[in-house]
């Protein structure tokens, strides 16, 4: 059952996921290029229409005031209401293609006008008219529909001195409401064909600006893949050429500090494999003499004292025996000259007889392994690992140690569990359990151990061709699972002459 806090949790990941860059690349092209064409069409839209209307408003006044003009001198001043509507008749029908509606007025008298079911004038026009005394026009609307109003004071063609004459006329604007809307469905046509066409520089423009990141990445793989020797080819001197740039210089020093990390370690490894070898003769003698010393003190043939010195020098030189076996068994590895015997064994009986030459008991380590399990291993190094493995727990986790083992994957796997009942391994001790010489507490200098143990075990492990890892169990402990061939074939075959 999924629980509210998984759900937001799950629906946070779907919120956050984005797409690709190419595919953002295009669309802020596309974007960027559709609000250009949106600006730039409303800018013409607007500009335009001002063009159009005032076009229309031009050419009415100067067709009102050449008709109010011509008509002016045969009219009597002052004129009578039939003498201002004789005017408006005849300025009706001079405009009856455009559909004006006139109407003529003299000083503050009524405005008298050709058609009684006419729109009428808007208000405020008159009043603008006889405060300017100029043309005046005014755009409104009417049952929905745009119109034009417009206002003349006629003057004497002689003296252009005012003749208290003022003539009006309104008309519909459906001619340039068509312009307009003509306007308006071309740059809709244009729009749709634009974004379409700005598709193919925005896929050039992405491809362009990502080719050297693809590069990039390419590169990364290659370099996270070992090829330290990988560069980019840098050219130009924009933002990416920069990064380029930065990458080779980053690569340049990784070869650099990779190549002086493996001198070190060579280094290193030599210096181990050449003391062990030194150190292996003079042991040999020490530890022969140690035996004898050894035989003395059980005797009781040396006081207390020196014989309390004897076995602790005793101890002493077989810790560092079992070092110098240690290294030497690492150098072998690191040389590749580590060889495996195989021979078909019981793996029952094998993980009895490492239990019973170490001497632990039915109360430290338990083992559950069926009968009749047979696999290729080599017995000497898989007593090895068993023994560090079943060592290990005893001394860092807790008794009883369970061994435990089982075959896998319709019988070709070999899958042996060593698990213990103590405190399990810390989280930030866990991925480093299988370094040498490694230690998970840093004030502990001195152990049992050579620090090499669960290294070599997992470099025997390797050798047969299987794996090992190191987890905690549910319920507490640490566990190591050793997951082996049936028939192991060894990973590496020893150098020829290598020793």
């Amino acid at each position: 059952m999924t629980t509210p806090g998984r759900r937001r949790s799950r629906f946070r990941f779907r919120f956050r996921r984005r797409p690709g860059l190419r595919s953002r690349l295009v669309i802020a092209f596309l974007g960027v290029s559709a609000l250009s064409a949106l600006i730039t069409a409303a800018l013409t839209f607007r500009q335009a229409r001002a063009a159009i209307l005032d076009r229309a408003q031009e050419t009415a006044v100067r067709d009102l005031r050449a008709q109010a003009s011509s008509l002016a001198p045969d009219v009597p001043i002052p004129p009578t209401t039939a003498d201002l509507r004789n005017v408006v008749l005849q300025l009706d029908r001079a405009g009856a293609s455009r559909g004006w509606h006139t109407e003529a007025a003299y000083d503050d008298g009524e405005a008298v006008a050709g058609q009684p079911e006419g729109p009428g004038l808007p208000d405020g026009l008159r009043g603008a008219v006889e405060d300017r005394d100029e043309a005046v026009y005014q755009r409104y609307e009417r049952y929905g529909e745009p119109w034009l109003a417009v206002g003349v004071p006629v003057r004497f063609a002689d003296s252009a001195a005012p003749s208290g004459l003022t003539v009006y006329t309104t008309f519909p604007l459906d001619e340039q409401r068509a312009d307009i809307a003509a306007l308006v469905t071309a740059a809709e046509a244009g729009a749709i064909p634009a974004l379409v066409l700005a598709v193919v520089p925005a896929l050039l423009a992405g491809r362009r600006v990502l080719r050297p990141v693809r590069e990039l990445r390419g590169a990364a793989e290659r370099i996270t893949d070992g090829a330290l020797d990988t560069r980019l080819d840098a050219t130009g001197g924009d933002e990416l050429a920069d990064l380029g740039r930065t990458f080779n210089t980053m690569a340049a020093t990784l070869e650099r500090d990779d190549a002086e990390l493996r001198r070190l370690e060579a280094g290193a490894r030599r210096f181990a494999a050449d003391v062990s070898h030194e150190l292996r003769t003079p042991l040999a003698a020490m530890s022969a003499v140690t035996e004898v010393l050894d035989e003395d003190a059980a005797s009781g043939r040396l006081d207390p004292d020196t014989a309390e010195a004897v076995q602790l020098i005793s101890d002493e030189t077989r810790k560092l025996a079992r070092m110098v076996e240690d290294l030497m068994e690492i150098s072998r590895f690191d040389a590749g000259a580590a060889a495996l015997h195989l021979d078909e064994v019981d793996v029952a009986e094998a993980v009895r007889k490492t239990v019973q030459l170490r001497g632990w008991t039915g109360d430290q380590v338990r083992v559950d392994v069926p009968a009749g399990l047979r696999a290729g291993l080599d017995p000497r190094r898989v007593d090895v690992v068993l023994a560090n493995l079943v060592g290990n727990a005893l001394r860092h986790g807790g008794a009883p140690v369970d061994v435990r083992a089982r075959a896998e994957g319709a019988g070709t796997r070999l899958v042996i569990e060593v698990a213990d009942h103590g405190p399990g391994i810390p989280d930030e001790v866990l991925p480093h359990v299988f370094d040498r010489f490694y230690k998970a507490d840093s004030a502990r200098t001195r152990s049992e151990g050579s620090g090499l143990g669960l290294a070599i075990a997992r470099e025997n492990v390797r050798l047969h061709g299987g794996t090992l890892t190191a987890a905690n169990a549910p319920g507490g402990g640490a566990v190591f699972t050793l997951d082996l061939p049936l028939a192991a074939r060894p990973e590496t075959e020893p150098e020829e002459g290598a020793g």
